[in-house]
Parts: structure tokens; C-alpha cells; sequence
């Protein structure tokens, strides 16, 4: 057994001593030993998301899909922190449509989709991956709603915990407030030191449960620390696109990736956390690769169905194209996103004739603000977002 991947520090808090964990730095030391059976499920993994990095220059506008695939990814890592909410009732909010929808939850959803499209929009301009990208992104991510008086954008200056009501009872008590610092100091050196010449999936999977160890904000750790997987492959140039989120597998099988944090930290076993972290990847790469290639159908099958409808086959064609980033939408927001401004008779006549063709179904009951949502195109997005 390789032992402690870092030092339990006596600290003490609220006049109890407790013992806080400080992880090492990376890599980890003694090196990780690379048997055939990690060695094959580093390969799997790797070429799953190959599959599914080729899959997105197949979609006609891969930002359409983007655009709900990554509030599905919002509403499932929001759900993992106890986030009750759906997917419809996040499109709803969005849609300003949304009488009793809980807007704190949906709210913290919202968030979480702002935090996600910041990150990758500075990803995309040359910005590095950093700490101060890391703050950016949590105080976007806490910006509003619970968790925006505990310090958005700051790393703590108080010690938090895991599990319990203190940390003398807690399942978890991270590094003490006066080391967050210096380790995601550490832990950015590993992110950008070329001379470790690390694959990216190994350095995502490692870098993910350093964060979780180091816990470095008084609340959103998990979102921050998952998201972080996506930036750095995304950055590491292993995806063009971010359709990789590992949050549905995390969730699926949340008591293990628990215990195996936790075994990481008190016994060392990387090997059996690459493993886990490496099937998860598979999983979720394939998972996303069936889901686009089903939308795609989709969305041309459902198309050859308007192309029959005749002369008003051009106004519906682009509401459907409206409904392919927007697969919950109001006439009125429809009417808002186009370019060439159509009446609203024509628009509200666009939706009744994609009702008849089935492909849409009318949500809120009424004659007036009417949302329509894209059902089969919905269906195929919310498989695995039911409450835990």
C-alpha cells in the first residue's frame, strides 16, 4: 500500500482539535503504477472521446445542441448538491414563462450555466487556466441565490468540512483556511508543468480529486471541481467542443466516487481512482456520442415532415430551427430571436402547425403567452435528470 496522499494536520476549531487533511502535491509520489488493466481503460476512455469529438463536426450547428446539452449538464451537477429542479423549469426561467416554477433552485441552475459559459468563453479567447479563472468562475457561479454570501470569488478564510453539523463530527475536514493558497498553488504549477508529461485524461482525473481534497471555497467545491474536468480537456485541445460532463456517472454512482476520494487521501489508491475516473469518461463519451447522433436524426426526420407541409413550410422551418436551441419556447421569445421580425400571427401559426405534425406540445394551458416544447428532442436530454 502506498499510504497517505498527503499529512493530517491537528487544527483546531470552535475549541475542538480536529484533524485536517493536506494533500501533497502533484504528481503523486511513489508514481502510479500503470498495469495493463489501467493501461487498457486509459486507451477506452481516450478513444470514446475521440468518437465523440469526431461526432460534433457531424452536426449541422453543434452550438444548438451545445446550448441544451450544457443546462442538462447544469441541472445534474446542481442536482448532485441538492438542487431540486428540471430541465423544463430551467428553460421556462429562461423563457421568463415560469409562474411557480422555485426560482431559488432554478436560480442556482441558472448560475451554474453562467459559471460553465464564462469558463469556456475565456477558454476560447487564450486565457489560461488559472486560479484567477477559477475565482471567476466561482463568483459567477454564486453570484445570486444561497450561496452568494460565502465569499464568490474568493478562495475561504475560514475552515469548512464535509459531512456533519462541526468539523469534530465531519466525514471531511479539508486543509486549514491558511493553506488553501499555497496548495492550489501547487495545484496550478501541475496543471501548466509540461516536464510532468501527463495525458489529459490523467491530469483531468487527478486534478479533479486534488481539488475535491483541498475544498478551496465555503461552498460550490463540487460544481467548480467538476466543471474543471471539461476546461482542461478543453484546453488541453482532447476536445473541440465541451460535450463532456461527468456529472450524470458521478451521480449514478455517487457512493463510490465518495469513498474513493476519501480512500485516496487515507490510503493513496490513484490506481483505483484512474480506474473508476477512466470508465466513467468511456461511459459518459459514449453516452454523449448515442445522444447527439439521436438528435441528429431527430432533427432531420422531423424536418422531412415540414418540407411536406407546402407553403408554410419556410416560417415553420424556422421556428424548428429556433426549437433546436430553444427546445422550451414562448411565441413571443420566438418572435424576439428572429432576424426579420415576423408578425405574430405568423409565428403562433408556425408552433400550431408543428403541434399537428406532433413535434411540439403546448405547455401552459392558455391562449395567450403560449410555450411550446420540443417533447422528443426533451425526452432524449432529460434520460438520468430524475431527482436522486
Amino acid at each position: 500500500m502506498r499510504g497517505p496522499s498527503g499529512y493530517f494536520l491537528p487544527t483546531t476549531y470552535a475549541g475542538e482539535t480536529v484533524r485536517a487533511f493536506v494533500p501533497n502535491a502533484l504528481p503523486p509520489n511513489p508514481p502510479i503504477i500503470w498495469d495493463s488493466s489501467l493501461q487498457a481503460l486509459s486507451q477506452k476512455a481516450m478513444l470514446a472521446v475521440g468518437r465523440l469529438d469526431g461526432l460534433t463536426g457531424q452536426l449541422p450547428d453543434v452550438s444548438q445542441f451545445l446550448y441544451t446539452y450544457i443546462r442538462k449538464e447544469a441541472l445534474l451537477s446542481s442536482q448532485i448538491e441538492g438542487t431540486e429542479s428540471s430541465l423544463s423549469e430551467l428553460l421556462l426561467f429562461e423563457n421568463a414563462e415560469s409562474p411557480g416554477v422555485p426560482t431559488e433552485s432554478v436560480r442556482e441552475v441558472s448560475n451554474y450555466v453562467a459559471a460553465m459559459e464564462h469558463g469556456l468563453r475565456r477558454l476560447r479567447d487564450g486565457f489560461p487556466l488559472s486560479l484567477r479563472l477559477i475565482r471567476e468562475i466561482h463568483g459567477k457561479l454564486l453570484a445570486k441565490g444561497r450561496g452568494s454570501k460565502k465569499q464568490p470569488g474568493e478562495f475561504r478564510n475560514s475552515q469548512n468540512w464535509i459531512g456533519g453539523s462541526r468539523p469534530g463530527n465531519a466525514s471531511y475536514v479539508p486543509p486549514p483556511q491558511d493553506l488553501v493558497l499555497d496548495s492550489m498553488g501547487s495545484l496550478e504549477k501541475f496543471l501548466h508543468a509540461d516536464a510532468n508529461n501527463v495525458p489529459p485524461l490523467t491530469k483531468a482525473a487527478l486534478t479533479h480529486a486534488q481539488f475535491e481534497s483541498i475544498h478551496p471555497f465555503l461552498d460550490g467545491n463540487g460544481r467548480v471541481g467538476r466543471l474543471l474536468v471539461t476546461f482542461l480537456l478543453c484546453h488541453e485541445g482532447v476536445l473541440q467542443q465541451p460535450l463532456l460532463y461527468l456529472s450524470l456517472y458521478l451521480k449514478q454512482h455517487r457512493k463510490e466516487y465518495y469513498e474513493l476520494l476519501q480512500r485516496v487521501r487515507t490510503d493513496g489508491v490513484w490506481e483505483e481512482w484512474l480506474a473508476f475516473f477512466f470508465q466513467g469518461v468511456a461511459a459518459t463519451a459514449d453516452q454523449a456520442a448515442g445522444s447527439s447522433s439521436r438528435v441528429l436524426r431527430l432533427f432531420q426526420d422531423n424536418q422531412r415532415k415540414i418540407s411536406k407541409l407546402g407553403g408554410s413550410a419556410g416560417s415553420v422551418t424556422r421556428v424548428h430551427e429556433l426549437l433546436k436551441r430553444n427546445p422550451m419556447l414562448s411565441v413571443n421569445r420566438a418572435i424576439s430571436l428572429m432576424e426579420e421580425a415576423p408578425t405574430f400571427a405568423t409565428v403562433s401559426t408556425a408552433f400550431s402547425r408543428l403541434a399537428e405534425l406532433a413535434i411540439v406540445e403546448e405547455k401552459t394551458g392558455g391562449q395567450r403567452n403560449r410555450v411550446f416544447a420540443y417533447k422528443d428532442y426533451l425526452d432524449i436530454l432529460n434520460e438520468g435528470t430524475e431527482p436522486i
